[in-house]
């Protein structure tokens, strides 16, 4: 009688053992699957990911006004000529100019020429009188998207009548106007941080009709700020346009 409730016993105990091997194998089966669709789904929340299929981005650009062919000028760290148009910048569906219209403030206490509200207007031609012209020495102008937009590509028409290099070139955004809060820098070629934002590792360039790229990589803000201090023609700054690519923040 014992031995058959030992023999009894022994058998339970090993037909447990077999399904508790089994439920294992089964979760653990499951479980790596489980735990990567889980992370990809709060990645998607947290990030706020575009589903959409990428897209050229529709820059009209304004008709040139020089050759933009070989340059002489003595400036550190600066592009060489691409030789041929711009390649098409890819961004979500549906991405648009969102600083069209939009108020502009500036550090400059005085407008030599022109009106801040040039700088948004939609006119890119280089035009005598089209353009914005502010004291000399780090300058910045401050563009208020009125909204939070997730940014894909800024662009920047300083001036273009002729070649010219402009120093210290800084773009940042930011969520408060006065720039303390989760204040992010998009482009920094201020070699020598003379502008007091750190020292810069990306390149100058040279002013064209094509204006200056930067990608934002989707960087979600209200205020985007752009910094300059003079250029090889003269200590001034100037603005033809800003163009600040993105969608609302959903």
């Amino acid at each position: 009688m014992k031995r058959q409730t030992v023999r009894l016993i022994v058998v339970a105990a090993a037909g447990l053992v077999i399904v508790a091997g089994l439920f294992r194998v089964h979760l653990f089966s499951r479980h790596p699957s489980t735990v990567k669709s889980s992370a990809i789904s709060e990645q998607t929340t947290a990030n706020d990911i575009d589903p959409c299929e990428l897209v050229p981005l529709d820059i009209r650009l304004p008709m040139p006004t020089f050759t933009s062919g070989g340059y002489s000028f003595r400036v550190p760290n600066i592009e060489k000529p691409l030789g041929k148009p711009r390649p098409p910048f890819m961004a979500p569906v549906g991405t648009r100019n969102v600083a069209l219209g939009k108020p502009v403030s500036s550090s400059s206490h005085e407008i030599i020429a022109g009106d801040l509200k040039m700088i948004t207007d939609g006119d890119k031609e280089a035009r005598s009188g089209r353009y914005v012209e502010l004291l000399p020495f780090s300058q910045h102008v401050t563009i208020d998207l009125e909204a939070e937009y997730r940014i894909y590509a800024v662009v920047i028409w300083h001036h273009f009548q002729q070649q010219r290099v402009y120093f210290d070139v800084v773009v940042q955004v930011a969520d408060d106007l006065d720039f303390v809060t989760n204040v992010r820098t998009l482009f920094n070629n201020d070699v020598d941080n003379s502008a007091g934002l750190g020292v810069g590792k990306d390149m100058h360039y040279v002013e064209t009709s094509e204006g200056k790229l930067i990608d934002a990589k989707g960087v979600k803000a209200r205020y985007v700020r752009l910094y300059s201090n003079g250029s090889t023609s003269d200590g001034l700054n100037h603005y033809i346009e800003v163009e600040v690519y993105g969608k609302p923040v959903q």
